[in-house]
């Protein structure tokens, strides 16, 4: 684990004030994040529903996306705290396959810290290589 406890504990945090933030009138499945980049900066995202379903953003490309538009771009780690609507997380919730794609646009897939928040304030570290094997990514355009 390249980062310290403090910064993990910051990050959930956030994650977890922004999950609380969430519009899920739909699935009730809130989703709050908390993005890392190189510089130090620390941005937050919540999951944002839409009736027509396909609008709707989940919470780490929202965070990723927004920091992107801060002028942000390399992402050093992520916080994902996910669970049904509620005060208690109740389950570890994963980034679906979207938003490790995007992950792997802005991050070095063997040095990206994703920590995902769990019950009882446990947490898991992974890094994006171990939950996006064999990725396609800019290096593989010549970028």
């Amino acid at each position: 684990m390249n980062i310290d406890t403090e910064t993990i504990e910051k990050l959930i945090g956030t994650a977890l004030e922004y999950r609380l933030r969430a519009y899920t009138p739909y699935s009730g499945y809130n989703v709050g994040a908390a993005a890392l980049f190189e510089d130090g900066s620390v941005t937050g995202g919540c999951n944002v529903e839409n009736a027509a379903y396909s609008p709707g953003i989940c919470a780490e490309r929202n965070a990723i996306y927004k920091a992107v538009s801060e002028g942000h771009r390399k992402l050093k780690a992520i916080a994902v705290a996910g669970s049904p609507a509620g005060d208690e997380i109740s389950q570890y919730a994963c980034p679906c396959g979207v938003c490790r794609q995007v992950m792997r646009e802005f991050a070095d897939p063997g040095e990206c810290e994703i920590i995902v928040v769990g019950p009882a304030g446990e947490y898991r570290v992974h890094t994006l290589a171990e939950l996006l094997p064999e990725s396609f990514g800019p290096d593989n355009l010549g970028k």
